[in-house]
């Protein structure tokens, strides 16, 4: 293994900032060496057990002959999905009914038990 590299070195520019689940996408692109240099630096901070699992796997895919991909790293979009974009309007055709619950003590209401 390596020594920790500084957070500026690392392969991936918001490494601290990703979820576990982007992580395995972020790397297929990382030769060996930069996924040790992952290792290394997660060690040293978080040391995050289901981060570290992801890497050494991945690290482990490579040793068994596993390429990586021709994607890059640092440019992939968001893990996130974006928040929708404005949103449906309300009219009186799309909105649900009026709903009143009836007061308390009402004699009518039938699911209110009688004394």
């Amino acid at each position: 293994m390596s020594s920790a590299p500084d957070r500026e070195a690392l392969p991936i520019p918001d490494y601290d900032h990703l979820p576990v689940t982007g992580l395995a996408h972020r790397i297929r692109s990382l030769e060996a060496e930069q996924v040790d240099s992952l290792i290394a630096y997660e060690r040293a901070h978080a040391d995050r057990l289901p981060v570290l699992q992801v890497l050494e796997v991945r690290l482990q895919e490579l040793a068994d002959g596993a390429t990586p991909s021709g994607g890059d790293a640092a440019g992939l979009a968001p893990s996130q999905a974006p928040a929708p974009q404005g949103g449906g309007k309300v009219t009186p055709e799309t909105e649900g009914p009026v709903q009143n619950p009836p007061s308390q003590g009402v004699p009518t209401n039938p699911a209110q038990p009688r004394r």
